[in-house]
C-alpha cells in the first residue's frame, strides 16, 4: 500500500491481520489529515497577535521617551531658525567655540555684529578658535576685527585653499551646511562621534593654517602668497576654470587672473596652455621657493575688493543672510 495513501488518511487498514485496507473518501479524509496543521496555524497566529499586542503597548511609552530625547541630526530651515538656533548654542557656550569660515573679507556691518558676539564670549573665558582662508589678509575691516579678538584671546589662523563651513560648541553641537544650491538650511549635529569627526578635520586643517597677525607685515613679505599663488597654479595646471580656482581660493576671479598673468609674464609665455607646461615640467609647483621674486602689489586680494564668497553666503562670522551653518553669526 502506497505510504502517500496513509499519510493524506485516504486509506485505512482493517484491524484483523489480513493486511487489507479500506478506503476512505476523499472529504473525511482531508478533514482528518488537515485538521492539526489547521489547529497549528491557529495556534501560531494567536501567539502572533498576543506578542503584537505585548510590543505595541510599549509604542506609547517609545514614542514619549524619545520625545524627550535630543535628536542627533536636526535639519534647520529658515535664516531666523538657523539665526535662533546658532545664538542658543553660543550663548551656552563655556568652554570653546570652534569657526570654520570659508570665503574672503567681510562687511563692516557684519563684522561690527559679530564682534559684539565674540567679545563677551571671550569675557567670560571660552576658548575661541577661527579658520579663514587667506584672502582676509588683504581686507582691512576683518583685519581690523581680528585685532581687537586676537587681543582679547581668540586664535585666527587662515589657510589658502576652499575648507566646508564648520561651528562647533563646546563638542555638544556642531552646525554644518546642508549642501552648496541649499542657502537657507543647515544641520545641527548632536551624536557624539559625527562631531569628534568634525573636529578631527578641523585640527588637521588647523595644524596646517598660518597664524594671523594683524600687525605683521604685508602678505607678500611671508609665505602667505607663495601658498595662495601655488594654489593658483596648481589648480591652473589642472586644468580649472578662473572662476572655479577664485571660489577655491578665497579670492575675486579677477585677482586670479592678475596672479596668472604675471607669473606668464616672468616665464615669457605666449598662451596659457604653455605657461601650463612650463610650470608643469620647471619643478616650480614643487618648491615655491624658486619662483622669481613677486612683483610689488601682487598680494592675495591686491584689486582691492572683497574676496570672492563662498556660494553659501556669508559665514557665520558675518550676520542674517548667511547660507549653509549660516544665520546670525556666533562669533
Amino acid at each position: 500500500m502506497p505510504d502517500c495513501l496513509k499519510r493524506l488518511h485516504l486509506v485505512i487498514e482493517s484491524q484483523n491481520s489480513n493486511g487489507l485496507a479500506f478506503p476512505v473518501p476523499p472529504s473525511v479524509a482531508a478533514e482528518a489529515a488537515l485538521r492539526p496543521l489547521e489547529e497549528a496555524m491557529t495556534r501560531l497566529q494567536r501567539e502572533a497577535a498576543e506578542i503584537r499586542a505585548a510590543v505595541g503597548a510599549y509604542d506609547a511609552v517609545y514614542a514619549e521617551a524619545r520625545g524627550r530625547e535630543e535628536q542627533s541630526l536636526t535639519v534647520i530651515r529658515g535664516m531666523r531658525a538657523i539665526s535662533a538656533a546658532l545664538e542658543a548654542a553660543v550663548n551656552a557656550c563655556r568652554e570653546e567655540l570652534i569657526t570654520a569660515q570659508p570665503g574672503g573679507g567681510r562687511s563692516v556691518e557684519l563684522l561690527h555684529e559679530a564682534l559684539g558676539r565674540s567679545l563677551p564670549l571671550l569675557a567670560r573665558g571660552v576658548r575661541q578658535r577661527t579658520l579663514y582662508q587667506h584672502s582676509v589678509r588683504t581686507h582691512k575691516p576683518t583685519l581690523a576685527y581680528i585685532e581687537q579678538i586676537t587681543a582679547e584671546g581668540a586664535e585666527v589662523r587662515t589657510l589658502a585653499e576652499f575648507f566646508d563651513r564648520l561651528i562647533i560648541c563646546d563638542q555638544d553641537v556642531a552646525f554644518i551646511p546642508i549642501g552648496e544650491e541649499t542657502a537657507d538650511a543647515a544641520m545641527a549635529v548632536r551624536h557624539p562621534a559625527l562631531i569628534r569627526y568634525l573636529t578631527v578635520m578641523f585640527e588637521r586643517h588647523w595644524a596646517r593654517a598660518t597664524p594671523v597677525d594683524p600687525s605683521a607685515a604685508a602678505p607678500r613679505d611671508t609665505p602667505v602668497t607663495d601658498d595662495i599663488q601655488r594654489v593658483i597654479l596648481r589648480a591652473m595646471v589642472s586644468g580649472e576654470t578662473d572662476e572655479r580656482i577664485a571660489r577655491r581660493i578665497g579670492l575675486s576671479r579677477r585677482t586670479v587672473v592678475a596672479h596668472i598673468r604675471k607669473v606668464s609674464e616672468r616665464f615669457d609665455s605666449s598662451s596659457r596652455a604653455q605657461l601650463g607646461f612650463m610650470l608643469a615640467t620647471s619643478g616650480l609647483l614643487g618648491d615655491m621657493g624658486t619662483a622669481p621674486p613677486q612683483a610689488d602689489g601682487e598680494a592675495a586680494g591686491t584689486d582691492g575688493r572683497a574676496a570672492h564668497e563662498s556660494p553659501q553666503g556669508n559665514d557665520v562670522d558675518a550676520g542674517p543672510g548667511s547660507g549653509g551653518a549660516g544665520g546670525r553669526p556666533p562669533a
